[in-house]
């Protein structure tokens, strides 16, 4: 069987994962802050324009499913990850303790490949997605970076706990997935989405971690209405 490496998807993809790295080095050689964000930003638009690509090219493959879920291992979760550390020492930590960090690179992987084996994923998430858990670790990395937020070195290690559980719980959490664009059906994401877009809007980067948390928030409501229903 003839394997096509190089098809238009599949350097989006590479796109992202390259930006994964430079935000990495970012972080680990130069101590930036902001480098970081913006490229950890891209790779999210990358990662939503591979997708988007094969479908409108109808260009899917394994190979670019594998792909994928390797590039976001990089840059959803190593250089977050490397965002922690930084944070950690910049907040005066000191010692080893700062490498536990990297438990939440290890976990995306665990999410990531979940997600590749699970079939109830189609329509929704089963747990936090990585590039939501890389963007709000991203947007409070550079809001701490440049004092908007004061905090000490154990927030870093304490926020990769909590995104390392989110990213592997068994809690649904809505997908901005569309199968048809009529309101009905898809109230939850038009009015996310667009409260979303008005938060960045006026607030910029300090918005971004509130948007993911309301996000977690609203799956965890949605979640208890469907329960009570039932």
């Amino acid at each position: 069987m003839k394997i096509k490496l190089f098809t238009f998807p599949n350097i989006l993809t590479l796109c992202n994962l390259l930006c994964g790295a430079g935000a990495t080095v970012a972080a680990l050689r130069y101590g930036d802050l902001f480098w970081p964000l913006v490229l950890i930003v891209t790779a999210a638009v990358f990662d939503f324009l591979d997708g988007f690509a094969a479908r409108l090219l109808k260009s899917y493959s394994p190979l670019g499913k594998e792909l994928d879920s390797l590039a976001d291992c990089i840059s959803f979760g190593m250089a977050p990850a490397a965002v922690l550390l930084n944070v950690y020492y910049a907040a005066g930590g000191e010692g080893l303790w700062g490498y536990s960090v990297f438990v939440l690179a290890a976990f995306s992987a665990l999410r990531l490949a979940k997600f590749n084996i699970d079939e109830n994923q189609t329509t929704q998430f089963i747990g936090l997605p990585s590039p939501a858990s890389a963007l709000l670790v991203a947007a409070s990395g550079y809001l701490v970076g440049t004092g908007q937020y004061a905090v000490g070195p154990w927030f870093a290690v304490g926020l990769a706990a909590v995104l390392s559980y989110l990213l592997v719980c068994n809690v649904p959490m809505f997908a901005l997935k569309f199968k048809h664009y009529g309101f009905r059906g898809n109230e939850v994401r038009y009015i996310f989405a667009v409260c979303a877009l008005l938060s960045l809007a006026i607030w910029h980067i300090v918005a971004i971690p509130f948007i993911i948390v309301a996000y977690v928030a609203v799956s965890l409501a949605v979640r208890a209405a469907c329960f009570r229903k039932s």
